[in-house]
């Protein structure tokens, strides 16, 4: 079965699986592209994927209202507005999509809660209107190319070689209001078992496994490993104005709320230096592996793994791997914060070629990150290494 946010033997059915998703991502790429003018296409194309440093702008991603590097939604007309989601489609499976698609119509009930009034460094700050779409390289044949799909709260990162597809992180899904009222007292919460099947698991552990799975009873203000393009031993939580793409507004007003609300956010989480090192990514995965965990918990392990390696296509989730008892125990549960419903939380599972962060703190534990990486090997950096060795003798 494939490494997590890889795909393996080609002649296999996860290949065979990984080609068909290929095939059908290069058309939806394809006639998407076909379909733009040129001053368009020149803001919705960018090189060839490589392993080197000229590939550093498709290694550049981020989960805050930010230019995510793309053309806009905005910035086509509705048939190309189509073709675009017909794209993101391609890389999802029907509730992936469906939790992209709320996410992005969140937009406009976070502009309601904010009081209409946000704007960054923008006419609008909430804007269903602002998520980028970009194809790296020529889409089809045997050469790399990819695409990315991002905008507030949404990163989709996916890469193509030799006609498969071969890489799908890191994939970031995120949900502010994380929880908000429907008519007849349901709610929508698009992130709902991503949160609440971890707090299953952590308040079903022994003291003894809990003591050990939950490592600080305060939560980090945001995601750990934040939008680096990878991860390493010492990683720490960034402050939100450090996650945009450019270090500072044109205008210095936008510039000082960004801030004074970075502030915020880190003043609330109270994290100090000890604090943080607590909670600091390392090679070597903290909390409670499922080895030790029962029957019951092992299936809340996978079960909550499937909230994130779900999100793409069947064929090419490798949530399968984890049916083997012994890839299962090798994963490894981490939690911060209290465990009682409505506050502000924390969770880390990690295990070889793996690494998923969760967080809903800010606004009142009512604004959620999630992210899905491949510590290893995000943006499919192993296989266009080889692809490179291969074909530049």
């Amino acid at each position: 079965m494939a490494a997590p946010g890889t795909v393996a033997d080609e002649d296999g059915p996860d290949g065979r699986a990984a080609r068909e998703v290929a095939a059908r991502m290069a058309e939806a790429a394809g006639a998407w592209l076909d379909s733009l003018d040129a001053e368009q296409r020149r803001v919705a194309t960018a090189p060839v994927p490589s392993s080197d440093a000229s590939d550093a702008e498709r290694r550049r991603w981020f989960y805050t209202p930010t230019d995510h590097g793309g053309l806009t939604v905005h910035a086509q007309r509705p048939a190309q507005q189509r073709g675009a989601m017909r794209l993101v489609s391609t890389g999802l499976s029907t509730p992936g999509y469906v939790t992209v698609a709320t996410i992005i119509g969140l937009e406009n009930v976070l502009d309601q809660v904010e009081g209409f009034v946000t704007r960054f460094d923008r006419e609008r700050g909430r804007d269903p209107g602002l998520y980028h779409l970009r194809v790296f390289g020529e889409p089809g044949g045997t050469a790399p190319w990819g695409w990315r799909f991002g905008g507030h709260h949404v990163s989709l990162n996916n890469l193509v070689v030799d006609g498969a597809l071969v890489a799908t992180t890191p994939c970031f899904l995120g949900a502010d209001p994380a929880t908000s009222p429907l008519l007849g007292g349901a709610v929508n919460r698009p992130l709902g078992r991503v949160e609440d099947l971890a707090r299953d698991l952590v308040r079903s552990l022994p003291a003894d496994l809990a003591a050990r799975a939950v490592l600080l009873d305060r939560a980090p203000s945001d995601l750990v490993t934040a939008n680096r393009t990878t991860v390493a031993a010492g990683d720490r939580a960034l402050p939100l104005a450090a996650i945009w793409r450019d270090e500072q507004f044109p205008d210095p007003v936008e510039q000082a709320k960004l801030q004074a609300l970075s502030d915020a956010i880190d003043e609330a989480a109270g994290y100090g230096p000890a604090e943080h090192a607590a909670l600091e990514y390392s090679a070597e995965p903290r909390g409670v592996p499922a080895a030790e965990l029962d029957a019951g918990q092992r299936e809340l392990v996978r079960a909550l793994l499937a909230t994130y390696l779900d999100r793409v296509p069947a064929g090419v989730s490798p949530l399968g791997r984890y049916a083997d008892d012994a890839a299962l125990d090798a994963v490894s549960f981490a939690w911060a914060g209290p465990t009682e419903p409505g506050a502000p939380h924390y969770y880390r599972l990690q295990g070889p070629r793996l690494l998923i962060e969760w967080d809903n703190t800010q606004r009142g534990a009512n604004h959620a990150h999630s992210v899905w990486r491949d510590p290893e090997a995000d943006f499919g950096l192993d296989v266009l290494a080889r692809h490179r060795s291969a074909h530049h003798h």
